[in-house]
């Protein structure tokens, strides 16, 4: 029996473990040693409309353990994590544990279960920004540095990974569990009543022209100036088309403070003009508004993923990207926070033609499977586990 725990914490977490989770189950892995796994939310998402809907729409398996950590500052979080996590590990002894992404949930259950001497496999490994002024930078690079096991979305992880002095083979490039995700749940997706509640579609198939706006990071949403230049732009914007707004509660809290709420259209205005705010989505509605807009603009790197696998032009809001291979191969921008630069990239995309794209390699939606494999074979024959 191996026994494999894996963390999750954030709503980014719950798509990229749910691949994994699926594999394991695979009819294939019974000739392999018995898995058992164990699934662990630390609750850094504890609202229902951030977490709970989400293992729902993904099939997700009840957690087996939820830490209920709640909010708190980078400091607290973490270390609270950290406390509430290990006579879980101490109990469960697992083989491996699995940490995807760069939240505090991936660097305080790594942290955690290194110190215990149990090994950790870092999926979505080698992201960078190269901005140590991201607290998800930190997180990934701590993480990385005390992995075991290292799996890469895309070339420029790897790239970063042995400038840093990583030994080759702790590196695996096998492709986006993310995309796994999208993949699998597009078709049903596309099924959603999202369009119509939105009063977007148009007769027969079609939709009409709409955008779709999401921000949440610090950097973008706590400074008043640079959050009313990205609504100021994006309320130009809204004037030609409707831009849907599935609004964070960080960032509906400092809309309402800053009092920047006069760009925001009335709920009335769906099917009309102007930047129409929405509560927060679930997966499924978030990605069948994604698949069918003509522009997406973000500042999370999981939506740049997305947005270039649908084909979707995205502007990013931020000055860099971890995700390179968005923009080298994909439908991604990078526009950073000027409001004259936003707009600018805007119209010229609803303009023009959609220029060439491509999905990046071993986005294919077999990653997981890749994943499992390594891992399984890591375990049977590495004597340190």
């Amino acid at each position: 029996m191996i026994r494999l725990l894996s963390v999750v914490g954030a709503r980014p977490n719950f798509m990229k473990i749910a691949p994994i989770v699926e594999a394991l189950k695979n009819e294939e892995l019974k000739t392999r040693p018995a898995i058992e796994h164990c699934l662990v939310h630390s609750g850094q998402h504890y609202d229902e409309l951030l977490s709970g809907n989400f293992f729902t729409d993904l099939d997700l398996p009840k957690p087996d353990v939820n830490l209920e950590v709640g909010s708190g500052s980078q400091a607290v979080q973490t270390a609270e994590i950290m406390k509430r996590i290990e006579p879980v590990l101490l109990e469960y002894k697992p083989r491996m544990v699995l940490v995807v992404g760069d939240v505090n949930s991936t660097l305080a259950a790594a942290l955690t279960s290194v110190k215990l001497g149990i090994p950790v496999a870092h999926i979505e490994a080698g992201l960078r920004t190269f901005d140590m002024g991201m607290p998800e930078e930190i997180n990934r690079k701590l993480t990385d540095a005390v992995s075991d096991l290292l799996f890469v979305t895309e070339q420029s992880g790897v790239d970063n990974l042995k400038r840093e002095g990583v030994p080759a083979e702790k590196i695996f490039l096998v492709g986006n569990v993310m995309i796994d995700c999208l993949l699998r749940h597009r078709e049903v997706a596309a099924k959603s009543p999202i369009l119509d509640r939105l009063a977007m579609r148009q007769n027969g198939s079609g939709c009409r022209p709409y955008g779709v706006l999401t921000l949440h990071r610090p950097s973008n949403v706590d400074d008043p100036k640079t959050l009313e230049g990205i609504l100021s732009a994006v309320s130009d914007l809204a004037d030609e088309l409707p831009v849907f707004f599935p609004i964070h509660p960080r960032t509906a809290k400092n809309i309402e403070r800053f009092g920047l709420q006069r760009y925001l259209a009335n709920e009335s205005a769906k099917g009309g003009a102007g930047i129409v705010p929405l509560d927060p989505l679930g997966y499924l509605d978030f990605l069948s508004l994604n698949d069918r807009a003509r522009l997406v603009l973000t500042d999370s790197g999981g939506v740049q993923e997305e947005t270039t696998v649908l084909g979707v032009p995205c502007l990013t809001l931020r000055e860099n990207t971890e995700r390179p291979a968005t923009v080298e191969h994909g439908s991604n921008q990078l526009v950073g926070v000027d409001s004259e630069r936003i707009l600018a990239a805007a119209r010229s995309i609803l303009e023009n033609r959609a220029r060439p794209f491509q999905r990046p390699p071993l986005w294919d939606g077999k990653t997981a499977p890749r994943i499992v494999a390594i891992l399984l074979e890591y375990l049977q024959y590495d004597s340190r586990v």
